[in-house]
C-alpha cells in the first residue's frame, strides 16, 4: 500500500503540475493536451477523486514506510493544486487586449471583461428548460450526401416582435473528427433561452473529404438559411457564426470569405454574409510559422488528409484556406476568444490574427484570453465556460439591438457597453 499511495501522489502531482504549465513538445502534445483539459474542466470531480483515493489508501495501510509518506505529500500539494485551479475558474474574468473600447482596468491596468456567473446543468447534453430542439434536418441533399442540422429555439409561442436572431455553430475536431451533437451545446441551450435560434451544422470530414469541401458545406447551409430560416423563427438577414478550433478555422472562413465565388460553385449569386463572428482556440494561417516550429499547412494532419497537396509546392492553396488572406477593411464584427494555456494551438496564433484583423478591418475586433483556459475549454459545462457563454451571448445581443437600429456594425464603445456586467468575485 506505501507504494500505491507513492504512485497516486506522483499521478495527481503530475496533473497538476501539467494544468499549470501544459508541454507543447511533439511526443507530450497530445497526453499534455488531454489531461491537462480533463484536469482543469472537470477539476471537481478530480478533486474529489484525489480526496477519496489518497484517504482510503492512507487509512488501508499506506502510511506503513517512507513512500507512503512521501506520496501523501506529493498528493496533498496535488489537491492544493486542484483547489488553485477550481478557484481560478470561479474567478474567470476574461482579459480583452488593446479592444479601443472604454473598460474596467484591474490593479495591473491591463483591461478587464467582468462576467456574472451563469448555471449550467451537469453534462449539458440535454436541452435546458425552456428550449426545444429538432434534430436532424437536412439541409443538402446530393445523391446519397445528406448534410444535417439540430436547429435550437425557445420554447413555447414566437415572441411578439418579430423574427428571432440566428447562430451558426460549426463543430471542430481537426477536419476529421466531431459531430453536432459533441459541441456548442452550452452555448446553443443559453443562447436558445435568451430568445435566439441556434443552427449546429454538421459538414463533410476528412479523409473522405478535401479542401475547400468542409467550407462549401457551410456555404451550402448559409444559402439554405436564407431560404428557411423563417420557418424556423429565424430573420434570414440576421446570423452569426462561432465554432472552435477547426470550427474556429472555419468560422473564421465563412465570416471572411462572403460571397467568394470558389467557395460557392453553383450558387454563386447567393448572398453569404454574417453579421458577426466569435471563433474559439481556431487555427487562422497554415503558411506562416510562428506559434508552431513549422507552418501548420505542413503537419502531416493537414497536407496529407485534409488539402491533400504538397506543402512546399502548393503554398498558394494553402494561403486560401487561411482566414489572414481574406482579412478585408469590410469583414463583420469578431470575438475571438482563446486559452491562455492552449496546448495544441498556442495563444499566439491568436493573437497575430487579432493584430492583421484590426490593422484592416473597420468593424470591432475583441479579443479574450482566458487565463488558464485549455484547447476546447467550452465542451464541459465548467465554471469558465459558463462566464463566456454569457459573455458571448452580451456580445452577440448587442451586435443584434444595434442590427435592429438600422445603426450598422457596432464601434467598440458600443460593444463593450453591450457585454457590461457585475464583476465576478
Amino acid at each position: 500500500m506505501p507504494y500505491l499511495l507513492l504512485a497516486l501522489g506522483i499521478l495527481f502531482a503530475l496533473l497538476a503540475a501539467n494544468a499549470h504549465a501544459p508541454r507543447h513538445g511533439a511526443l507530450l502534445l497530445v497526453p499534455s493536451f488531454f489531461s491537462g483539459w480533463l484536469t482543469i474542466e472537470m477539476a471537481p470531480h478530480l478533486l474529489v477523486t484525489e480526496a477519496v483515493a489518497l484517504s482510503l489508501t492512507a487509512a488501508y495501510g499506506g502510511l506503513a514506510g517512507w513512500a507512503g509518506w512521501a506520496g501523501l505529500v506529493l498528493g496533498v500539494a496535488a489537491v492544493a493544486g486542484t483547489v488553485a485551479i477550481i478557484l481560478a475558474s470561479r474567478r474567470t474574468v476574461v482579459t480583452l487586449r488593446e479592444s479601443g473600447a472604454p473598460l474596467d482596468l484591474d490593479p495591473d491596468g491591463a483591461p478587464r471583461f467582468p462576467l456574472a456567473p451563469l448555471f449550467v446543468p451537469p453534462l449539458c447534453l440535454i436541452p435546458r428548460r425552456g428550449v426545444k430542439v429538432e434534430r436532424n434536418v437536412v439541409y443538402h441533399q446530393d445523391g446519397r450526401l445528406r448534410l444535417k442540422l439540430d436547429v435550437y429555439s425557445p420554447a413555447g409561442d414566437g415572441q411578439a416582435d418579430g423574427l428571432r436572431p440566428g447562430l451558426m455553430q460549426i463543430h471542430g475536431g481537426a477536419w476529421v473528427i466531431g459531430d453536432k451533437r459533441e459541441q456548442g451545446l452550452p452555448l446553443l441551450n443559453h443562447m436558445a433561452v435568451q430568445g435566439w435560434v441556434g443552427f449546429n451544422v454538421n459538414y463533410r470530414l476528412s479523409p473522405r473529404a478535401t479542401w475547400p469541401e468542409h467550407l462549401i458545406d457551410l456555404k451550402r447551409f448559409l444559402a439554405w438559411c436564407k431560404e428557411h430560416a423563417e420557418e424556423y423563427g429565424a430573420d434570414p438577414d440576421f446570423l452569426c457564426v462561432t465554432g472552435g478550433s477547426a470550427g474556429g478555422h472555419l468560422t473564421a472562413m465563412v465570416a471572411l470569405t462572403a460571397n467568394v465565388p470558389d467557395f460557392q460553385p453553383g450558387f454563386e449569386d447567393v448572398d453569404t454574409s454574417v453579421q458577426g463572428a466569435v471563433p474559439f482556440y481556431g487555427v487562422y494561417n497554415f503558411v506562416d510559422a510562428g506559434p508552431w516550429p513549422v507552418p501548420m499547412g505542413s503537419t502531416r494532419l493537414v497536407e496529407k488528409m485534409v488539402v491533400k497537396l504538397p506543402f512546399e509546392e502548393n503554398r498558394e492553396a494553402y494561403a486560401k484556406a487561411s482566414p489572414v488572406t481574406y482579412i478585408r477593411k469590410d469583414a463583420p464584427p469578431f470575438f475571438v476568444i482563446h486559452g491562455t494555456h492552449d496546448s495544441l494551438i498556442p495563444v499566439l496564433e491568436a493573437r497575430r490574427f487579432v493584430e492583421r484583423l484590426r490593422d484592416v478591418s473597420e468593424a470591432p475586433v475583441v479579443y479574450a484570453e482566458m487565463k488558464g483556459g485549455q484547447h476546447a475549454f467550452d465542451v464541459f459545462p465548467s465554471y469558465r465556460t459558463a462566464r463566456v457563454v454569457e459573455g458571448v451571448e452580451r456580445y452577440l445581443t448587442g451586435l443584434h439591438r444595434l442590427h435592429r437600429q438600422g445603426t450598422g456594425p457596432a464601434v467598440p464603445g458600443e460593444v463593450a457597453r453591450s457585454l457590461d456586467g457585475p464583476p465576478v468575485g
